[in-house]
């Protein structure tokens, strides 16, 4: 007679084996990750709404404006000499340089310049950046098979969809347990935009979000007021990175988990804990559209930051003040805002690019737009340190309970001669509560894109973008993107 012991451990064995051939043999349950996959995957341009196939050219044009202008500073430039050192060959474009490189390598680095001066979009409610993840992510991987325009509209659809849905989905917990919400979701949102623009199968999508889920990072050390140094530039350029090289595995059929994101263990558990809602990954599929729901931004400072300089800038006049004519500068905002961006005295232009006492003395007396006063040179400027000591940080509760639905702010100005000026914005310019005008996006990308481009390579590019989907290729606009100017096929 065999033991008890055995017997258990002969069952328990049947079990696994019976686990594993189901595993195998039968179909995993649909989630709500696969029926979000499966629409993606079905999107196609005649079928699109024309808002959506407008806005994902917009999202287009911006993050090209934003990685032209990143493509010279000098993280950018450390990470295209790290390339060139490897001496790998590809048909990719880097932003403002004549060389090509293979499709990972080329979206880190344009991922990177794009990121890499707090101008490009976002996710307001997602709390994620997807132009600087998703367009490097699909331009390199178009440029790689030699995709259509169309097919990089679809990515770009597909990729702000995914990043959109799945930042909501993990809540508020990972931002506030010290993670990048845009580095967690972004490599999935890259994989899905790239998958999409190389026409991978449903089944590899998937596979490529189950492996893209492993390679989510990044945490916000870079926001504690010690100096950030370049870490945060690079957060779009590795997710753009990792996404385009999980697709590029998933299509040589590397597998991945099956439920990567939902799962015990999964994306949304690991990060998003007892916040996290799986529900919003599938909500309102077709209906709501990531694209038309983007902050386009308007000054290079953190979003949190935006209502306080809009208003300063409003409330002081055209003309800058003088800090000495200025008594007391007091700004109601959201707690998590107060916590991440009340350093007084940034060391760096990560820092000062975070600090609300540095913006709002940046707003009232010099040119918060101009990218130049977050050097840091400028930002040593001994009147205006002086100045942010004295700006006061207060609990907000209108603000508190309208976030993160909401980045608005309450500021109060007081004057020495005896003027007081108050003000209150819920939503800074350039959300989608108060839209920037299309003459206002062409303006932002032709002043970003002429720091590294002739006016006439500027000019070809808004043409070519702005009937994107209507490109059987994409091989003049890759020209475009390099400094010397490409002669129009």
């Amino acid at each position: 007679m065999r033991s008890e012991v055995y017997v258990r451990h002969e069952v328990a064995t049947s079990l696994s084996l019976l686990a594993m051939t189901s595993l195998e043999t039968f179909d995993m349950p649909t989630t709500r990750m696969h029926k979000l996959v499966s629409h993606l995957a079905a999107l196609r341009i005649g079928k699109l709404p024309d808002s959506v196939l407008s806005n994902a050219r917009w999202c287009f044009l911006d993050s090209l404006g934003c990685g032209l202008f990143g493509a010279d500073k000098e993280w950018t430039r450390i990470l295209v000499q790290e390339i060139d050192s490897d001496g790998a060959q590809g048909e990719c474009s880097v932003f403002g340089s004549s060389r090509r490189a293979a499709a990972p390598a080329a979206a880190l680095c344009n991922g990177t310049a794009s990121h890499g001066f707090e101008l490009d979009d976002l996710l307001d409610e997602a709390i994620v950046h997807p132009g600087a993840i998703v367009i490097p992510a699909a331009l390199a991987a178009a440029e790689a098979r030699g995709a259509s325009g169309a097919d990089i509209v679809l990515g770009i659809v597909a990729g702000y969809e995914m990043l959109d849905r799945v930042g909501r989905a993990l809540g508020m917990e990972p931002a506030h347990r010290g993670f990048h919400k845009t580095s967690l979701a972004g490599p999935l949102g890259a994989a899905v935009a790239a998958g999409i623009v190389m026409k991978l199968s449903e089944s590899q999508l998937n596979a490529s979000i189950g492996l893209a889920c492993s390679t989510a990072s990044g945490i916000k050390s870079f926001a504690v007021g010690e100096g950030g140094g370049m870490m945060k530039r690079m957060h779009c350029g590795r997710a753009a990175e990792s996404g385009v090289r999980m697709a590029q595995l998933a299509a040589r059929g590397f597998s991945g988990p099956p439920n990567a994101v939902e799962s015990r263990f999964g994306l949304l558990e690991v990060f998003g804990g007892a916040g996290a809602n799986a529900e919003l990954i599938d909500r309102d599929i077709g209906e709501r559209w990531a694209v038309e729901n983007v902050y386009v931004k308007v000054y290079p400072c953190c979003s949190w930051i935006q209502a306080s300089v809009q208003q300063l800038v409003a409330l002081r006049g055209r003309s800058p003040l003088n800090a000495a004519d200025i008594q007391r500068i007091q700004i109601g905002t959201n707690s998590y805002a107060r916590r991440i961006n009340g350093t007084v005295a940034p060391s760096d232009t990560m820092g000062a690019q975070y600090s609300i006492p540095y913006c709002a003395a940046l707003a009232l007396t010099g040119d918060p737009s101009d990218p130049a006063m977050y050097a840091e040179g400028a930002i040593d400027n001994a009147a205006r340190r002086e100045l942010a000591q004295r700006v006061e940080l207060v609990p907000d509760d209108e603000m508190e309970a309208a976030y993160p639905r909401h980045y608005g702010s309450r500021v109060r100005l007081e004057l020495k001669n005896g003027d007081v000026r108050e003000s209150k914005v819920l939503d800074p310019h350039g959300m989608p509560a108060d839209p920037v005008t299309e003459t206002e996006r062409v303006e932002k990308f032709t002043r970003l894109a002429s720091k590294a481009l002739p006016a006439e390579q500027v000019n070809r590019i808004i043409e070519i973008v702005s009937a994107l989907e209507r490109q059987s290729s994409i091989e003049t606009l890759s020209q475009l993107l390099n400094p010397v100017i490409a002669r129009s096929r």
